[in-house]
């Protein structure tokens, strides 16, 4: 599948403009930069370029680097690799965010720093002023600040350096991988593959655990939609485990504040859409129904382009099964609804028809137990009417005995490893309904024993902590479980020379909720 250029409409690399006041405050400090060359963290050179480029107006700013960037870049890079005093460290990020934000091509810059020094004799310290190693090792500053201005200035060289085109040598499933597997010369791979490979492991870890709970999703959404443009990045943002990330993110962003967010997001699921090993994860992670709510609801025509852009590439693939996700959030009457209006984007007319004609080659009819199922298995729940509904759970609950429980088994599984509480609270919700429902001896049984501990594990996992909604649910579960274990073990005490597999003793307690019940 080809990737269009259509990034006209894309945006540029964290724009900064939100930034200047920000930035403002912090320059307005003094920096008693005598002191550090006093204590030899940085050389009279250093002392020299910092002393005539800070304080000085834009214009003769913008004057010294035309005529010696390199060596100026060099002189912060320095102050950022030996100077450790928070203060400082943030005044130089600003100023170098304040370069960028004047003139974006500056971050070639950063990628001449080493030929500057070399010609200056200094080559033996050239490692050290990588660009990369020093603003990565910041990113594991406590400082919010810190890390925030890295990551912005970080994304900004990585899109500026000079060997974008060159293939990642230790990609899974790249070919420049498999020539290597293969003793076949693939030629000079991306230097900066080690580095690049290290920031996006970064940004997956702000998705998962942010470090600031206001802002590191957005900041890593944003720099992931900048760097996933390359082929290469894409494979490692796909081996690093972060595309099932996307999905939880996208149906969190609900609301006219967060249309930003929704179409960063949305951008990075287009783009991987282009990167064959990510479409399987896509298409698995749910992320479908988060794209066709955004289509429903953003008001912003480049929001709803790039969703409509992403839903397109997953229906190119019949394969994948996305059809049948896009069928049930109700893409077909939000792509009727949508086509009643006016839009100043040419394209748009033109994707809602093609997106609704191709549904109706791959529309596919599932059953309500084969709906559930499919939602099951891509760990994402959501309180949809099949969860609350007693005749659904009293016509199938016979069917979760199918495959040695394997529905049953990846609800307990998510209940372990899941994050989301939407999801943990369905999850609880449709585990006590499915023991309580239960109406076999050795399923009822079976069920019990499967379940009981797993809630009380992912209840006292959250603690304190967790959401009302989970706990409630979770305490809820646990109340139904109980009595049907009592019941279970009676059937199974008058049955059990015929139940294989539960005779000669008696069933293991099962343990109770540790503390107070929650509902």
């Amino acid at each position: 599948m080809a990737m269009p250029g259509v990034y006209a409409y894309t945006a540029t690399p964290l724009p900064l403009s939100d930034d200047g006041a920000e930035l403002a405050e912090i320059l307005s400090r003094d920096i008693p930069w005598e002191v550090y060359m006093t204590a030899r963290l940085i050389a009279d050179k250093d002392l020299q370029l910092i002393r005539r480029y800070d304080k000085r107006s834009e214009e003769l700013q913008a004057s010294l680097l035309d005529e010696s960037g390199p060596a100026y870049i060099e002189a912060f890079l320095t102050v950022l690799r030996n100077v450790t005093k928070e203060e400082t460290v943030q005044y130089i990020l600003a100023l170098l965010l304040q370069m960028l934000r004047a003139n974006p091509a500056r971050a070639k810059l950063f990628h001449q720093v080493g030929e500057a020094h070399a010609a200056a004799g200094g080559a033996a310290s050239q490692a050290e002023l990588n660009p990369y190693a020093v603003l990565l090792r910041l990113l594991q500053r406590a400082d919010w600040f810190t890390q925030e201005k890295s990551c912005k200035l970080l994304t900004r060289v990585i899109a500026a350096r000079p060997h974008r085109d060159a293939p990642f040598v230790h990609v899974a499933g790249s070919s420049a991988a498999a020539a290597a597997a293969n003793g076949a010369a693939s030629g000079p791979g991306d230097p900066a593959e080690p580095h690049i490979t290290s920031f996006v492991e970064w940004l997956c870890g702000q998705l998962r655990r942010p470090s600031n709970p206001a802002k590191s999703v957005p900041t890593a959404v944003s720099a992931l939609a900048v760097l996933l443009r390359d082929k290469a990045t894409r494979g490692l943002f796909t081996a690093a485990a972060g595309v099932g990330l996307l999905a939880p993110l996208l149906r969190s962003c609900t609301g006219p504040t967060s249309s930003q967010l929704a179409y960063e997001i949305c951008l990075c699921v287009w783009q991987l859409s282009y990167h064959k090993p990510a479409l399987q994860a896509l298409a698995s992670s749910g992320v479908s129904k988060g794209l066709v709510e955004v289509v429903r609801s953003a008001q912003k025509e480049k929001v709803v382009r790039v969703a409509l852009l992403s839903l397109r590439n997953l229906l190119g693939e019949p394969e994948l099964g996305a059809a049948s996700d896009m069928v049930e959030a109700g893409l077909p009457k939000v792509l009727a609804t949508r086509s009643l209006q006016s839009w100043g984007d040419e394209d748009i007319p033109e994707l809602l028809e093609s997106l609704a004609a191709a549904l109706k080659e791959q529309a596919v009819v599932l059953s309500s137990w084969e709906k559930y199922k499919k939602e099951v298995l891509s760990g994402n729940l959501d309180w949809s009417p099949m969860h609350s509904s007693e005749g659904f759970w009293r016509s199938h609950v016979d069917k979760f005995e199918d495959k040695d429980f394997q529905v049953l088994r990846v609800l307990l599984k998510l209940l372990e490893r899941s994050r989301e509480t939407r999801t943990l609270a369905v999850a609880c919700n449709d585990v006590g309904r499915c023991v309580s429902c239960g109406r076999r001896a050795v399923g009822r049984w079976r069920s019990c024993e499967l379940c009981a501990a797993a809630v009380d594990r992912c209840i006292v996992r959250g603690g304190a902590h967790s959401a009302q909604q989970m706990r409630r649910q979770g305490g809820c579960c646990l109340m139904a479980v109980v009595p049907c274990v009592l019941d279970a073990q009676l059937d199974i005490c008058v049955q059990g020379s015929r139940v294989p597999g539960l005779a000669g003793g008696a069933p293991r307690a099962v343990p109770l909720l540790a503390g107070e019940p929650c509902c």
